[in-house]
């Protein structure tokens, strides 16, 4: 794998997430490698059971296994249970004697009962081991998989789910009625199930655990999905350097909206606080006052006519644009994201900026030609994009129509390049559900691409930022306390 984001090339398996397909070329590869099938089997159930037991003291722990290679990871869970003394029962969909190659036999040497799969198998179980169909399920659930998981799901014993709680779907998180867990095991690499909703919700804590597949399986690979984490982007990372000034960290300009004056704000302070040596707000002359009695060290600019906005473009003294928080969705809104876009200098584009293209989203696609990040949430989304299907695969269709690098928001938000790289963030906690987190988000990216970070890699360092920076304050967060929360996380990650 030979990925470049910002000047960094990654090579490392704790980022990477694979799809079902990518998992499987994995596996083959490793037998390629002499790595055989019956020892992968054999190290994912034996990492199963090791979890368990630096988890949960002995207790009678039930493994319910399926007709597939999931299930035969369950019998080798049953059996290194039970050769350490814990009490263990296994029920089974199916018959073992179906089981085909190294599942059949591993299931041959469990040497317990093996029961019909059904709800009264759960009585009596302390702990219960879901090995039934893995991240590979594409069809919901049925028959006495369902129901026993079902009552699973209401009897309160924790589950352990190997690979994924059977019911995700590995690929794209939807549930097709699965059984929370509160540890899921998978092995190599995550898959996006593991962090989009629900099926993040659903896995509970999540351990990639190595089976002995040879590190350069996953260069051949090459995957193109990763979780957002620090080791994708820090390299590009701006760092203030004895030598720079304020104009070498950038110019970022803002468009400020009237009357809702607020958003505007936000992201101008994010944008400072993010690194930009200088931050501008362009204001209509009228709400000039409101502007500059609310800030200090972020400058504003009033003007009166379209034209007035556009002399300020046609400066060389800014380095990237925002337009979007408090905009406002008219025609003259439209216009400006033109004028801006048509620099082909970095530009930002959110929120009521991207509603305005609403009627006429060819108009926007056609006009992006630089640098550009559009971070809409669902709604803004569907205006301006009409495919179906998982996050992930609809962020990626998007980016790649628009030419742009698009952050399709929510707690499980997907950033895709034109290019068809992804990553999923998974570190928002849910008190970023409050008015003007996304304004703030924009001003933070803006602010990476005014001091020349990459616009893939901004606006990945950007999402990172935002929920590092929320999960530092904690309950009762407002939007505008997550600027003064930047420096401290810009402090850990740079060490500072």
């Amino acid at each position: 794998m030979n990925i470049l984001i910002g000047e960094v090339a990654l090579k490392s398996r704790q980022t990477s997430v694979l799809t079902i397909r990518q998992m499987a070329e994995a596996d083959r590869l490793s037998v390629v490698a002499g790595v055989s099938s019956f020892e992968l089997m054999a190290n994912a159930g034996a990492a199963v059971a090791h979890q368990i037991e630096r988890r949960w003291a002995p207790r009678a722990v039930l493994v319910l296994c399926g007709p597939g290679n999931n299930g035969g990871d369950g019998f080798v869970t049953a059996h290194v249970l039970a050769q350490a003394g814990w009490p263990v029962r296994v029920a089974m969909l199916g018959s073992r004697f179906s089981l085909k190659d190294e599942a059949r036999q591993h299931a041959q040497r469990w040497e317990g009962d093996v029961e019909d799969m059904s709800p009264a198998v759960l009585e009596g179980a302390e702990l219960i081991v879901d090995a039934l169909f893995g991240a590979g399920l594409s069809r919901p659930l049925e028959g006495q998989a369902l129901a026993t998981l079902a009552a699973a799901s209401k009897g309160g014993v924790p589950l352990i789910a190997i690979d994924m709680p059977s019911g995700v779907m590995g690929d794209t998180g939807e549930t097709l009625g699965a059984a929370a867990a509160v540890l899921t095991v998978t092995f190599l690499c995550k898959k996006a199930g593991h962090l989009l909703l629900p099926g993040r919700d659903l896995c509970g804590e999540v351990i990639v655990v190595d089976i002995g597949t040879p590190n350069a399986v996953i260069d051949t690979i090459a995957p193109r999905t990763f979780e957002n984490s620090p080791a994708l982007w820090l390299a590009s990372l701006p760092r203030p350097k004895a030598s720079t000034d304020k104009h070498s960290r950038g110019h970022a300009l803002i468009f400020g909206g009237y009357p809702m004056t607020g958003a505007a704000r936000m992201a101008a302070r994010a944008a400072a606080r993010a690194g930009a040596g200088l931050t501008t707000i362009a204001v209509p002359e009228l709400a000039l006052a409101i502007y500059a009695t609310a800030l200090d060290s972020i400058m504003v600019r009033p003007w009166v006519t379209p034209e007035d906005f556009g002399h300020l473009l046609n400066g060389s003294r800014f380095s990237a644009w925002l337009i979007g928080p408090g905009a406002g969705v008219d025609k003259e809104t439209f216009g400006h994201v033109l004028a801006m876009l048509a620099s082909g200098r970095p530009t930002v584009i959110d929120a009521d900026a991207i509603s305005a293209f609403e009627d006429e989203p060819g108009v926007l696609d056609r006009a992006i030609h630089g640098p550009c990040v559009l971070t809409p949430h669902e709604g803004e989304f569907r205006r301006v994009f009409d495919f179906a299907g998982d996050k992930l695969t609809r962020t990626r269709a998007a980016a790649l129509r628009c030419g742009a690098v698009v952050v399709l928001k929510g707690s499980d938000t997907v950033i895709a390049a034109p290019d068809g790289r992804a990553i999923i963030n998974a570190n928002a906690p849910p008190t970023l559900a409050t008015a003007g987190s996304g304004d703030v988000l924009s001003g933070i990216i803006l602010g990476l691409l005014a001091q020349g970070m990459p616009a893939f890699a901004s606006a990945a360092a950007g999402v990172w930022l935002h929920g590092a920076a929320a999960a530092e304050f904690g309950p009762g967060l407002l939007a505008e306390d997550l600027p003064d929360l930047l420096p401290k996380v810009l402090c850990r990650l740079l060490d500072v």
